[in-house]
């Protein structure tokens, strides 16, 4: 099956709000690689993208304009979640983030639990954490470090 027309029905699909959906695919796919599945993008009778999808390796996260009824981390004022995907390639994926000039929240790093990544915040305040195994660590042998996971503290 071609990649566009694979079924693209995972069981969860995360759904962020964005007051600038269109602004947020453009930074996504240029700073974190992102394509964007441009069928499933929906107008306002105004012309505003309210809807939208985009892929990475495989993954589909969802947007939309938050409405009266939900808040994005701009409207809200602080971090309403976070989204851990994993990647083929961290460190090519770190470099194209930082040439894009986006801001980490934590910087690129060997985890206890075996995993390499970094956090970066998107142009809207919604946090990412793009991950690599590289070492099979069995969850009885995590070791905290005592930094929280999210990178602050």
């Amino acid at each position: 099956m071609s990649s566009d027309s694979e079924d693209r029905s995972a069981r969860i699909i995360p759904y962020l709000y964005y007051e600038d959906v269109a602004a947020a695919v453009e930074w996504l796919t240029a700073a974190f690689g992102f394509r964007e599945l441009a069928e499933q993008t929906m107008r306002s009778p105004e012309g505003n993208v309210v809807h939208s999808a985009i892929e990475l390796e495989g993954g589909v996260v969802m947007m939309g304009h938050p409405g009266p009824a939900y808040q994005s981390p701009k409207r809200a004022k602080h971090v309403v979640g976070n989204l851990y995907v994993r990647v083929s390639d961290v460190e090519a994926h770190y470099q194209r983030a930082k040439q894009a000039g986006a801001v980490f929240v934590s910087d690129l790093e060997e985890t206890f639990y075996g995993d390499r990544r970094y956090g970066a915040e998107d142009l809207e305040g919604h946090h990412w954490y793009f991950a690599q195994r590289v070492q099979a660590v069995d969850p009885k042998d995590w070791k905290p470090t005592g930094k929280k996971l999210n990178g602050r503290g």
